[in-house]
């Protein structure tokens, strides 16, 4: 009689899959609505990569369209860790080698000036927390097959997170319009996604207010300096080599990346 798959199991599948060879869905270890089972899976890997000296200096929210909460069958938005090594500059080159099959979504973001500990931390209390605000690119990625995942598959994959571009110049929030800041994501000099602030839970703040609480709740709490990707604002747009990605998200700001291995801006 064979073993049952261990959330070690499956941690341990899905480090092996950033090779560059995306495995099945985890239907023989986590059925697709376990939520507990796939943080359970991500704090393993997340754990190792730290114990690997991987620095992590932020978090992301997923699944902040109702849309594709109803795609998925959750009720959530889900969470992912964001490293160090992430981080693409503004205007910097993303390696294909680097990834496997990814797609890049256009986002606001978040850097907090203060730490947020509790649990039933309020919108205004993440808007005070605040330091600036970013326009921002997400290169999320799957190490699972042709991107079939379930609500399970993508937290257990670290949120099918990848990399991420921030604008080098941020804002006070102070003032801005952020559920009804317009985006355009453009590949090659063409609009290939569009979106609103609206998008990201109502308003990219419910988003970090969400990620706020449910941190503090599982005892890893925002801290001042966390960088926060608040969710899409669009569709995303799969990848080619070869690819210049520019958001523009409007009275915020812009950030750009080639996705090559050589060449820039």
């Amino acid at each position: 009689m064979s073993q049952p798959i261990s959330h070690n199991d499956l941690a341990r599948r899905l480090r092996d899959a950033y090779a560059g060879k995306p495995v099945a869905p985890l239907r023989d270890g986590l059925v697709p609505t376990d939520a507990a089972g796939a943080y359970a899976v991500q704090t393993i890997n997340t754990r190792f990569w730290e114990a690997q000296g991987r620095r992590i200096v932020g978090r992301k929210a997923g699944l902040t369209a109702k849309a594709v909460q109803a795609q998925l069958g959750v009720d959530q938005p889900d969470f992912g860790v964001l490293f160090d090594d992430m981080k693409i500059s503004d205007g910097g080159v993303l390696n294909p080698a680097r990834t496997i099959q990814p797609k890049a979504e256009a986002e606001i973001a978040f850097i907090l000036g203060a730490d947020l500990p509790s649990a039933d931390t309020s919108v205004d209390q993440v808007a005070a927390a605040v330091a600036s605000v970013h326009a921002a690119i997400e290169i999320v990625d799957s190490r699972i097959a042709d991107w079939k995942i379930s609500f399970a598959d993508t937290v257990a994959d670290n949120g099918s997170s990848a990399f991420f571009v921030l604008a080098e110049e941020g804002l006070p929030l102070a003032g801005l319009d952020l559920e009804g800041a317009a985006m355009e994501l453009h590949v090659n000099g063409t609009i290939a996604s569009t979106g609103v602030g609206a998008a990201a839970l109502g308003n990219p703040l419910n988003a970090a207010a969400w990620l706020a609480q449910t941190l503090a709740g599982r005892g890893e709490p925002l801290k001042a300096g966390d960088i926060l990707l608040a969710g899409a604002l669009g569709p995303m747009v799969a990848l080619s080599a070869g690819d210049h990605v520019r958001a523009t998200i409007d009275g915020i700001g812009t950030c750009a990346f080639t996705y090559a291995d050589q060449g820039g801006d």
